[in-house]
């Protein structure tokens, strides 16, 4: 099965190896016809500690690193 790939805005990156990463997606409401806009916040692996607090950033599933990491951040999204 391949792995999702993400992009979102790091919110945090205040723990050693790790940021925060705000993931959002917008989609049209069944009923309503409405374009809804709902976000999730993933904790990725920054082994370099290299993203901060505003950068756009891709992640990737992966095995789990720790109690709340399954993700690992791929590269910097471009514009």
């Amino acid at each position: 099965m391949p792995k999702r790939i993400l992009q979102g805005t790091v919110t945090s990156d205040q723990n050693e190896q790790t940021i925060t990463v705000l993931v959002e997606r917008r989609f049209t409401h069944p009923v309503m016809k409405k374009t809804v806009r709902s976000s999730k916040k993933y904790r990725a692996h920054d082994p370099l500690n290299q993203f901060k607090v505003g950068d756009t950033v891709r992640i990737e599933e992966c095995a789990p690193i720790s109690k709340t990491k399954r993700w690992r951040v791929v590269t910097e999204a471009t514009a």
